[in-house]
């Protein structure tokens, strides 16, 4: 049976250091819809073993209150990458971030060292979802390979420093340099039918131009973004909200397409429009956003 989670709402993921303890006891309280626990970057060499003694006990001792716990585990190129799935997977995690994914094989390795810690630890067998961060050429190159390369995976992800490094060129704030990547990866992510979130906005200072570019990943076709601090889940959540009449619209989609459908009845029009069965699940997508920011209490 395939996991209920992997079309979960997932428009904020917040990035939480493992090394302090203190960060990741009650990221909770801000209404993240993940945190993204990390023991790869942030965290110093010196300290991966105390990093992840941190995060096993968070997670088996934590109530976090529904939102999503994933890890970012450390590169497949280290050796630190099979403890770090052990653990999270024993701590009861939700999914693992693979970072600098290339291939669809860096996914099967994965996903294999995490079936084998879910038998070893006893855990439902298919629990442990998986995405990947594309943050190379070559990554955003392969994917929709990675995209397909296990039915654990429910998203890929753009880690911007890294490509524009690798592309030789530097974060300029427009967008402009990650626009060819954004745009594949989406493509790439609707084809194999999983989701896509967009890169981190470092300068807090700017959340003018944070705003900005999370309304252009919204209209490109994003799931959601990765953020680093709690200031910045309002503004997501908020571009991510529909409007009142965008609601309204997608009520009478849902409506209509139910009753027209049983009536044998392919195409009709709402308030005007054309709309066939194309339309469905972008309007249910609607009415389930409307939802999570409160504006919807109907069924879905």
């Amino acid at each position: 049976m395939r996991n209920p989670n992997l079309k979960r709402l997932r428009r904020s993921m917040m990035f939480l250091n493992c090394q302090k303890p203190g960060l990741i006891k009650d990221p909770y309280v801000y209404g993240p819809d993940s945190i993204l626990l990390d023991l790869e970057d942030a965290v110093a060499e010196r300290e991966k073993d105390a990093a992840r003694y941190s995060l096993f006990h968070a997670l088996r001792e934590i109530d976090y209150r529904g939102v999503e716990r994933v890890v970012r585990i450390n590169g497949l190129d280290t050796d630190l990458w099979r403890e770090d799935i052990r653990c999270s997977v024993a701590g009861g995690c939700d999914a693992i971030r693979i970072p600098k994914t290339e291939t669809a094989q860096d996914v099967k390795r994965v996903e294999e060292a995490v079936a084998a810690a879910e038998k070893e630890f006893g855990v439902e067998e298919g629990r442990t979802l998986i995405m990947a961060a594309l943050e190379s050429a070559r990554g955003v190159l392969n994917a929709l390979e990675v995209c397909t390369a296990s039915e654990r995976l429910f998203g890929i992800a753009l880690s911007g420093g890294d490509y524009t490094k690798d592309l030789q060129t530097t974060i300029s704030g427009t967008g402009v340099e990650l626009m060819g990547a954004r745009q594949h990866m989406i493509i790439a992510a609707r084809a194999a039918g999983v989701q896509c979130f967009d890169t981190v906005w470092t300068n807090l200072d700017d959340m003018e131009g944070f705003r900005r570019e999370v309304e252009t990943i919204r209209a490109m076709g994003f799931d959601g973004k990765s953020i680093v601090n709690p200031r910045q889940i309002p503004i997501v959540h908020d571009v991510y909200t529909p409007r009142e009449k965008d609601i309204i619209f997608a009520e009478k989609v849902v409506r209509e397409i139910d009753e027209k459908k049983a009536q044998g009845i392919g195409v009709f029009t709402v308030d005007g429009k054309m709309i066939d069965i194309a339309f469905y699940d972008g309007a249910k997508r609607t009415l389930a956003l409307a939802r999570a920011s409160g504006k919807y209490k109907g069924e879905l």
